[in-house]
């Protein structure tokens, strides 16, 4: 299978990790030799609820023997849809009261760029530097990291870009901006918390020049950082949120949620302003729906919080800096690159999956399923510590 994997299957870099998966469930992955390995990473964000959660398996499974595919979005009334759409309305600040369901969270932000356009009949995009909103062109021309982007050129045109959190830059927002695009939390430059209600600032500065607000939150969502969304922490209100990887409880999903107003648009002058053929898929949409509602009706997010602070009590060392982030959505800062590369796969050797971070090279990715139980942290913990105390500069 190794050999039909690396030979036949498109690979994203030169070293894959290669476990062979037999089967997952709950905080676990099982390998074809019978291994387990306990998962802090959560297939990147993506499995909300663990590995097989039942209520996910279940409306999948009931779905699947009432329809399926049946047409593109948008034309036919498919009840999952609906009743997401409605409880993400229910649950979201006014004005953001209507979602358009798409496939990932790329297409989220590709969703999101357009309507910034639509509704301002502006170009200018302007994001982050070290930002990261995914790989397809229109997301990958707002990714603050040329060195990814160069070998793709020519992308969008009239993109700049702004240093989180710096305050200063925030006059390149003019009258020019259709958007800005920002992650609430950033997350491949290291898991970077705003600070000094950045986020507040940067939306009133939208406001005097005419811009729209697009803040990503593919990975803090659905409950990740003890809110169901993370920038219900920051005094602010987006005018437009893309989100993703969490919200299918492992299936692959993405939305971008706006006021009635501004989707209108999508819809009219031209007609079919965004459309996709499985966005809004009946089966996805029912995963989503289950993964949703036991995220607000359970009390994971509040639990988040707590696992928050036994993480960072627990992952204490000399070689470790710093365990950035909010909630489970944790980035551990070491010395060096070479050692954040020896826990990552020395704990891989031991049973514990861990990850990097693409453009922090000193960090660890810690993003479990909001499911771990205390006792799988504190046994992960332990293992990381173990892994550094091998380490041999």
């Amino acid at each position: 299978m190794k050999t039909d994997f690396l030979q036949y299957q498109a690979q994203t870099s030169p070293h894959p990790l290669m476990v062979d998966v037999s089967h997952a469930k709950g905080s676990y992955i099982y390998d074809t030799d019978g291994k387990s390995y306990l998962d802090f990473v959560a297939g990147v964000s993506a499995c909300t609820l663990g590995h097989c959660h039942p209520k996910v398996v279940k409306a999948v499974q009931e779905q699947t023997e009432k329809y399926m595919h049946v047409m593109v979005y948008g034309e036919y009334i498919q009840s999952p849809a609906v009743q997401l759409s409605k409880l993400l309305a229910e649950h979201m600040p006014a004005p953001l009261d209507c979602t358009y369901l798409v496939n990932s969270g790329t297409e989220a932000i590709e969703g999101s760029l357009k309507l910034a356009k639509r509704a301002t009949g502006r170009s200018q995009l302007i994001s982050a530097v070290n930002a990261y909103h995914g790989n397809t062109q229109g997301s990958m021309s707002v990714m603050g990291a040329e060195h990814r982007k160069q070998a793709f050129r020519p992308l969008l045109p009239d993109v700049d870009f702004i240093r989180f959190n710096n305050e200063e830059d925030l006059q390149k927002i003019t009258h020019r901006t259709a958007g800005v695009l920002l992650e609430t939390i950033q997350g491949s430059a290291g898991f970077l918390p705003p600070q000094n209600d950045y986020l507040a600032k940067v939306k009133k500065r939208c406001e005097e020049v005419g811009a729209l607000l697009i803040l990503d939150e593919i990975q803090p969502g659905f409950g990740r950082t003890g809110t169901l969304f993370g920038f219900e922490q920051y005094n602010v209100v987006p005018d437009i949120v893309a989100m993703g990887k969490g919200m299918g409880g492992g299936m692959p999903v993405g939305a971008f949620s706006a006021s009635k107003k501004y989707m209108h648009l999508l819809s009219d002058g031209p007609k079919m302003g965004h459309i996709t053929t499985f966005g809004g898929h009946p089966v996805i949409a029912a995963a989503s729906l289950a993964t949703l509602k036991e995220v607000l009706e359970s009390d994971l997010m509040q639990q988040a919080v707590e696992k928050e602070a036994l993480f960072k009590k627990l992952l204490q060392h000399p070689k470790i800096t710093d365990v950035r982030g909010r909630g489970l959505m944790l980035a551990m800062m070491v010395e060096s690159e070479d050692l954040a590369n020896h826990i990552i796969l020395k704990c891989m050797e031991k049973g514990l999956i861990l990850f990097w971070l693409m453009f922090e090279p000193k960090a660890v990715r810690i993003t479990p399923p909001l499911t771990i139980s205390k006792e799988e942290i504190a046994i992960g913990c332990k293992l990381i510590l173990e892994s550094i105390e091998e380490w041999k500069a």
